[in-house]
């Protein structure tokens, strides 16, 4: 059975125009791709309408007559197809797009070499390859290196080099010299054959029409193999954002931060003092029990997003779902001045968003979402646990003594219960307190289940 997959040909990479291979199934891979062409075409076409600008001045300086208007309209045919570049250009290979830069050098090089039809002045055609007008080609080739790829500037390269061998070499073919010119000169510079040849108005002088091309493509190719490697750091960060949006699925932005911007991230094992949330469904196993599980988990992803939402925008860290509750810490990897705070203002703003989650089931006949919320400031232990596969652990009495209050919002019938510690580490942190804990009730010196000593705790029934 023949193989029907297609498969590159060995004689693909002779195809200079072929556009690289890229992931393009790869979300972040296709924005960075059509982001720096799209940049690139706008800045390529800005750089050609200065360019030309200035060119336009520059030859008005050089020669003040009527007759380079002819050269004028030159410069406005590539500005206008420039702007058609700019509209045609896309990410992969555009054949519209190669024609039109293709075209882009057609018109550049017809308007070198042949004659200016609104001049009266008679020379030989040889003289007009004695303008050093194929320099302009540079600021063309240089424009390119800001949109297209490494394949697009050589073919540039290669193309400019073939059209302007044709045209001198055609030119060169049917030119009439003009009679006498050369014999003056020869005359006139007799004992010195070497500098007669170079001023002879008839010489094409082929050296230097091949020189020119041999030095453009150097100049091409090396350019090419510049945007070679630019095109590689390009799709090395678009990799990078990738990497960096995948850990950003399963860790917090901060932890993410600290991932990205240091060779050991999390350091040593260390102790501090961290705020430990808790947040578990009540009677979320009665409410599963007979229903489909595609909607429990339905249910369990709409509450995980909500929550976890919520975490990271008070700039805490989602240690782990646990079930159909989770765990959050406020401190870590880094401690701040308001951990307590923004764990507070979490719990209370996860009760809102339920409230409001809750409204929006009672309107689709489900049944409400209610939910338990401890919080606890104190001392745990920080660092990075296992050999190769690494995960950022917290452990300690605080984590133990969250997960107790969370536990305890069933006996109380409450929303959020957080611990003394919490409200004291509010007041050193320079918040108001009676604000951050408005809705609280104290009760003092309770019994925590799996705590040694009474805590007093603050209760928030809602």
């Amino acid at each position: 059975m023949s193989d029907t997959t297609a498969s590159p040909s060995r004689f693909d990479r002779f195809f200079v125009t072929r556009p690289d291979n890229y992931d393009l199934d790869n979300k972040y891979t296709e924005a960075a791709l059509e982001r720096h062409k799209r940049e690139g075409l706008e800045l390529a076409v800005r750089a050609r309408w200065i360019a030309m600008g200035f060119t336009a001045v520059l030859l008005v300086f050089l020669n003040p007559q009527w007759e380079m208007m002819w050269y004028h309209f030159i410069l406005l045919l590539i500005c206008a197809n420039g702007w058609l570049i700019r509209r045609a250009g896309r990410v992969g290979q555009s054949r519209v797009e190669l024609l039109l830069i293709f075209a882009d050098l057609l018109i550049m090089t017809l308007g070198m070499i042949v004659p200016n039809p609104f001049s009266d002045d008679i020379r030989p055609l040889a003289m007009q390859y004695r303008f050093d007008n194929f320099q302009y080609f540079f600021i063309i080739l240089a424009a390119g290196t800001l949109a297209y790829s490494w394949r697009t500037v050589i073919a540039m390269g290669s193309w400019t080099a073939a059209m302007w061998t044709v045209g001198w070499i055609i030119a060169w073919w049917i030119a009439t010299p003009m009679p006498g010119l050369s014999e003056r000169v020869a005359e006139a510079l007799a004992g010195y054959p070497d500098v007669a040849e170079l001023l002879d108005p008839n010489s094409f002088r082929p050296q230097l029409r091949i020189q020119q091309i041999v030095v453009f493509m150097m100049v091409a190719v090396t350019l090419g193999v510049s945007m070679r490697r630019l095109n590689r750091l390009l799709m090395t960060n678009a990799g990078l954002e990738r990497e960096r949006a995948n850990l950003s699925r399963y860790f917090s932005p901060n932890v993410v931060d600290e991932l990205s911007q240091n060779d050991e991230p999390l350091k040593q094992v260390r102790k501090e003092n961290i705020a430990v949330l808790f947040i578990d469904i009540v009677g979320f196993t009665k409410y599963a029990a007979g229903r489909d599980p595609y909607e429990v988990i339905e249910v369990l992803r709409g509450f995980h997003a909500r929550m976890e939402a919520e975490v990271f925008r008070h700039h805490g860290t989602l240690d782990k779902y646990l079930g159909d509750g989770l765990m959050a810490t406020f401190g870590t990897p880094v401690p701040t001045p308001s951990d307590a705070s923004n764990a507070v203002a979490c719990a209370r703003a996860m009760v809102a968003v339920i409230d409001r989650w809750n409204i929006e089931r009672r309107r689709a006949g489900e049944p409400e979402i209610r939910v338990g919320i401890g919080v606890h400031f104190g001392a745990v232990v920080l660092g990075d646990i296992g050999a190769n596969r690494l995960e950022f652990a917290v452990i300690g009495d605080a984590v133990n003594v969250a997960a107790k209050l969370e536990a305890l919002t069933r006996e109380f019938q409450a929303k959020v219960i957080v611990s003394d510690a919490v409200r004291g580490q509010l007041l050193e942190e320079g918040a108001n307190a009676t604000e951050a804990m408005a809705g609280f009730v104290q009760h003092e010196n309770h019994a925590v289940r799996g705590v040694e000593a009474p805590m007093n705790v603050w209760v928030m029934k809602g």
